[in-house]
């Protein structure tokens, strides 16, 4: 059943980015940026719906409220799955996404995803993709976007670690702009690596903003990398696919 189930999902879910992306391609070209953000993470809602329908997966979202009243900040995740590209797209509006630039470069789905000018970098020049994130982020928050950071730099297994980067708090000290960590537990779910799909309860925490001011970059990093690790390594404990 988890093996028909999989195969459904992902033929689905490739007909469904086809289609969506190249009507994204046919209607760009007449509406702004911010519409065409809204136009494109249609997408996103309906492969967060149909992954939950198919796979038999719930969700519980907790700390939602937390996104209230901030002005526009910097979401920082832990990385396990794809999902989590999905469903964080659809917690604020409108979002920008670091990510690396060899996505955009696949057929339909990258071009549409280009369409909405994420923070395509370049994952080999460290240097030069640090400063491009700082002077891009800089310059998306003072126009109104979101900046969303998966600071392991890749997904990672449920269980393992990876040593998060200090761009975010880099980003938060150079702008005075809020951290907002969330944690979650797709990849037990939705496994990063390899084509089953399991079942189970996904679980995504958001957490209180951290402002930073009266901080140190060290104590800032610290501080957010503390809590995604913290409640990553919880959800992962208390949860496990059935």
């Amino acid at each position: 059943m988890q093996t028909i189930r999989s195969i459904l999902f992902y033929i689905v879910f490739l007909l469904a980015t086809l289609v969506h992306s190249s009507l994204c391609l046919l209607v760009s070209p007449f509406i702004s940026v911010h519409k065409r953000f809204r136009f494109v993470r249609l997408l996103n809602y309906f492969v967060i719906w149909w992954f939950g329908v198919c796979c038999g997966v719930r969700y519980r979202v907790e700390g939602l409220d937390n996104l209230s009243g901030v002005e526009a900040g910097i979401l920082v995740s832990n990385h396990q799955s794809e999902w989590e590209t999905f469903y964080l797209q659809t917690l604020v509006s409108p979002l920008c996404t670091v990510l690396k630039k060899e996505l955009l470069m696949i057929p339909f789905f990258g071009w549409a995803l280009a369409l909405i000018k994420p923070i395509a970098i370049d994952r080999r020049l460290r240097v030069s993709a640090l400063k491009q994130i700082v002077e891009q982020g800089t310059q998306k928050l003072q126009d109104g976007f979101w900046v969303l950071i998966f600071p392991e730099g890749t997904r990672v297994q449920p269980g393992r670690h990876k040593k998060f980067s200090k761009t975010a708090a880099l980003l938060a000290m150079e702008t005075g702009r809020p951290i907002i960590p969330i944690a979650h537990n797709a990849g037990q779910c939705w496994p990063g690596k390899g084509f089953l799909k399991h079942s189970g309860i996904l679980r995504v925490v958001v957490g209180p903003p951290i402002y930073p001011q009266d901080k140190g970059l060290d104590e800032l990093y610290a501080q957010s990398r503390d809590w995604v690790e913290l409640n990553r390594d919880r959800l992962t404990r208390e949860n496990q696919p059935v």
